[in-house]
């Protein structure tokens, strides 16, 4: 074999590997779906615990970057289990799983107390495991008989490096040695589940077998569905500026209906807030469904950063000067069934799809000369007709007529109570007029003094929802 040569000294074997390292033994396909099985247990049950812990999170950072986490792990879930469905394995058997301790594993994540304790399971035991044995699996596997899989590991590991250095941020801000300090035992229970399973990938020899003791799962963990905001949504109960009336009305200008529409944007943190529970509290869905939910979940926080970027850009400080409620995710999450929350979703895609819908408000983008809100509402528009081809895919096909479907959201939402009175009378909000501030900010940016119309608005979400029907009973 060493006088072995390619063709005028060409790259061989497709530039995969070379002769020699083609040759070495490697995994059997037995072994190799033996470890897919619990990266993809891993990566699933990671899907979970990003999703559902991401409602009740208050850190708007953390929200942001769970949603994106949950995307990453769907997607890898996906491709696990497809790539284990090349591989003579039927039934594929991946709803099982693969260890008792992996689970005692993702069940002490999931039910981690607070917030510094999930960080800390996530970013400093959970992925770096599923590092590990991602590259572990690169080393002992026959790159040319297990290509696939190695093309798998290799496109998933870039992703994890990134959710790596995300949380690596994290801890460094969030995460001092006098919070570390008291987790040392459950960390300590962390590292005994993952050696009690022989590793994530299971090539580990198990040691002496010994009794895992539950702590934060010894309560079953439930999901939270109320949101929470951090101390930068000063008045989440504001529901005193009605974007949409303003952003339909002709008499105005497009230049300060993109101020609104940024508004608009970052205000759909609550579709996240809201879309987790959905996938949190709807089990037994074919996995495509989850995919493609999480999915959407992940585009409608991006459309939330686009809010963030649009203020940013505009000098407008946004946590001071513009109110972002979650009264929408509050209601629907407390109000209504999963299913009822999905038809409402819908709905409101629907109403969206019409010329009177994003691409109105990529139109007015377009007539500002803001090339930043043209550019997000272009964007903005594409993710909304991939919404709702995914609600045809998932929610119409369950209720069987897309007339009922649009009709049953319709409903659905009517009967939804936001309290915009009790609410005030509560004290938790005065509905407060925060537009005129916001505007006045960006007419500094700009250079150019409010216009008076503009700066006199004044209507509110007490009557009127945000697809401009009038509301009954809902104070």
């Amino acid at each position: 074999m060493n006088a072995y040569r390619s063709y005028k000294n060409l790259p061989a074997l497709a530039g995969l590997c070379s002769m020699e390292e083609a040759m070495k033994p490697g995994l059997s396909v037995e072994a190799c779906v033996a470890r897919l099985k619990r990266y993809h247990y891993l990566s699933k049950r990671l899907h979970q615990i990003f999703n559902n812990r991401l409602t009740a999170e208050p850190i708007y950072e953390l929200k942001m970057g769970f949603s994106l986490h949950a995307h990453y792990c769907a997607e890898h879930v996906t491709a696990l289990r497809q790539r284990v469905g090349e591989m003579r394995e039927p039934p594929l058997g991946l709803e099982e799983t693969p260890h008792p301790a992996l689970e005692i594993f993702c069940d002490e994540i999931l039910a981690a107390p607070s917030t510094d304790e999930l960080l800390l399971g996530l970013y400093e035991k959970a992925l770096p495991a599923l590092q590990t044995a991602l590259k572990k699996h690169m080393a002992d596997t026959n790159p040319l008989a297990d290509q696939p899989s190695m093309r798998l590991c290799r496109f998933i590991l870039l992703e994890i490096d990134d959710m790596l250095k995300f949380g690596a941020g994290c801890v460094q801000s969030l995460i001092t040695d006098a919070v570390r300090q008291p987790a040392q035992n459950w960390l300590k229970l962390l590292d005994d589940c993952l050696a009690a399973a022989g590793g994530l990938d299971g090539s580990a020899p198990a040691p002496e077998e010994k009794p895992l003791s539950r702590q934060h799962s010894a309560k079953p963990y439930r999901y939270d569905p109320v949101p929470r905001r951090d101390e930068r949504f000063p008045d989440p109960y504001n529901m005193g500026v009605n974007a949409e009336v303003f952003l339909y009305d002709d008499q105005y200008p497009p230049a300060p209906k993109t101020v609104m529409m940024f508004y608009k944007r970052l205000r759909e943190i609550d579709v996240p807030e809201m879309m987790a529970s959905i996938i949190a509290e709807t089990p037994g869905k074919p996995w495509g469904y989850y995919r493609d939910m999480t999915r959407q979940l992940w585009d409608e926080a991006r459309h939330a950063m686009m809010g963030e970027v649009g203020f940013a850009n505009l000098n407008i400080d946004w946590p001071k000067q513009v109110m972002i409620n979650f009264t929408w995710s509050l209601a629907l999450n407390t109000q209504l069934t999963p299913l009822e929350r999905h038809a409402v979703l819908y709905f409101i895609e629907q109403g969206l799809m019409p010329k009177t819908g994003k691409r109105f408000e990529w139109e007015v983008g377009q007539a500002s000369h803001n090339p930043l809100s043209a550019l997000f509402q272009d964007y903005d528009w594409a993710d909304e007709v991939l919404h709702a081809r995914v609600g045809r895919d998932w929610y119409v096909k369950q209720i069987g007529d897309a007339k009922k479907a649009v009709d049953y959201g319709d409903d659905c939402w009517s009967k939804v109570l936001m309290n915009w009175e009790s609410w005030r009378q509560e004290g938790k909000t005065q509905h407060r007029n925060w537009w005129p501030e916001a505007y006045t900010a960006a007419c500094q940016t700009w250079n150019t003094p409010p216009d008076p119309r503009v700066l006199a608005y004044n209507t509110t979400y007490e009557t009127v929802r945000a697809d401009l029907k009038n509301l009954v009973g809902s104070a």
